[in-house]
């Protein structure tokens, strides 16, 4: 099959969802094109962008300007330089009789690869927002394409809350098939028109056999490590799990709290740490490698992924980071969160908690630290779900299933072979 990408930004170190899914296709014998709206740091890359020579496969978007003004002006110098290369082309895309809108607005003119040469079985936009290009690159570039697209999170959430709920009735009404990475955002999108049959969930996938399951103890005067992985960013919730385990450092002195990663909110938790007289026990370690990540988390014990709902309205699906610490036999402690209780079965793989409730992150954070026993049990549960849910190939090989239905319907129909398919997330 060939497949056209539709992505935000490429290459994207925090997007390795997308990069599992391209490079488990190409394994698959595939042919996958990546075609982003921003280009990426390019000396900072994942090693599958190098190991698969992605960049060679991806094509880069002319920015859509959001002023019509620039818009226009903007157009007419594409109008003079690709009109040169494939003028029929530039035409169609000007045919507003045809297109309507879409060529009216110019989002035709703009997603326009000049001298196209390839039929695409496949257009799969990674997330909902991107579904405008696609439709676009649909239309002018490969009409005979199936159109398939993913809502992950931020697209079935705050764009939603910013654009209104009815902002992809023309996508339900245009796209051949949806996924959503949880049965969370997959009732949403439901909710907001998408046609009950034609979505299912897939989640995103891990690859278990990168990530060593350690059973966790507490050996004599040693430390109790905690940690935390994500963006410094208000949904991650992370000035929750700060409050918590201050609380907690006055019952159990013996602490470490790290916290991975980086974003625009370190100078109010820096400062937060500070207040709270914590610089010995709560650590911002910034951004780490994958690595570099995987050292610190089999260091830990304990792990904390406190995921609120943003002012914005953003959510989070059953994030990567507590598959990851799952799958390496760490107990964690969660919340009721969008997706994440698809994941975290609570008692059970660790606990889940109250968004923005630091007293019961911290009695469940005491419960764990004065029970070590209960840690290697539930991180077993957890490693067994994780393998058993979200394995990696498991997920890539229903993903083909998927596209293979689309493009090629058995003598069943289309809506009852789709049905058939069991998605593992």
């Amino acid at each position: 099959m060939k497949i056209a990408f539709i992505v935000g930004e490429f290459p994207i170190l925090s997007e390795t969802f997308i990069l599992n899914q391209i490079t488990g296709l190409i394994d698959r014998g595939h042919e996958v094109d990546i075609y982003a709206e921003i280009k990426g740091n390019t000396n900072h890359v994942h090693p599958s962008v190098n190991d698969y020579n992605l960049l060679e496969r991806t094509y880069y978007f002319d920015q859509i300007p959001n002023s019509i003004l620039t818009r226009i002006i903007k157009g007419l110098y594409l109008i003079a330089k690709l009109g040169i290369q494939d003028p029929i082309k530039i035409l169609q895309s000007l045919n507003i009789f045809k297109y309507g809108k879409e060529s009216l607005f110019l989002w035709l003119l703009y997603s326009l690869i000049p001298n196209f040469n390839k039929d695409y079985d496949l257009i799969h936009c990674q997330f909902g927002h991107l579904s405008f290009r696609g439709m676009a690159f649909k239309k002018i570039n490969s009409p005979n394409a199936k159109l398939i697209t993913i809502f992950r999170g931020f697209d079935i959430s705050t764009f939603v809350e910013m654009k209104g709920k009815d902002i992809y009735d023309q996508l339900f009404s245009q796209g051949d098939f949806f996924l959503a990475n949880c049965d969370f955002f997959r009732q949403k999108a439901i909710a907001f028109g998408c046609p009950e049959s034609l979505i299912k969930v897939h989640f995103s996938g891990l690859d278990c056999k990168q990530f060593t399951f350690q059973p966790r103890y507490l050996k004599k005067g040693e430390k109790v490590c905690i940690a935390t992985t994500g963006r410094l960013v208000e949904k991650k919730g992370i000035k929750y799990s700060i409050r918590a385990v201050a609380k907690q450092s006055k019952i159990t002195p013996n602490l470490e709290y790290n916290i991975i990663g980086d974003g625009e909110l370190r100078p109010n938790f820096q400062q937060l740490i500070k207040e709270l007289g914590m610089e010995d026990i709560i650590k911002l370690v910034g951004w780490k490698n994958e690595t570099e990540i995987k050292e610190i988390l089999d260091k830990s014990h304990i792990f904390i992924a406190p995921s609120v709902t943003a002012k914005d309205g953003n959510q989070d699906a059953p994030i990567n980071v507590l598959k990851e610490a799952m799958a390496m036999g760490l107990p964690v402690i969660s919340t009721y969160h969008g997706g994440i209780p698809e994941l975290v079965d609570d008692g059970v793989s660790g606990f889940l908690v109250p968004e923005r409730d630091v007293d019961s992150l911290a009695d469940k954070l005491n419960y764990l630290i004065s029970h070590p026993e209960v840690w290697e049990k539930m991180g077993q549960a957890g490693r067994k779900y994780v393998e058993k849910c979200y394995d990696l190939d498991v997920l890539n090989d229903k993903l083909v299933e998927v596209y293979q239905q689309l493009i090629q319907p058995q003598k069943t129909s289309f809506d009852t072979t789709l049905k058939s398919i069991t998605l593992l997330s």
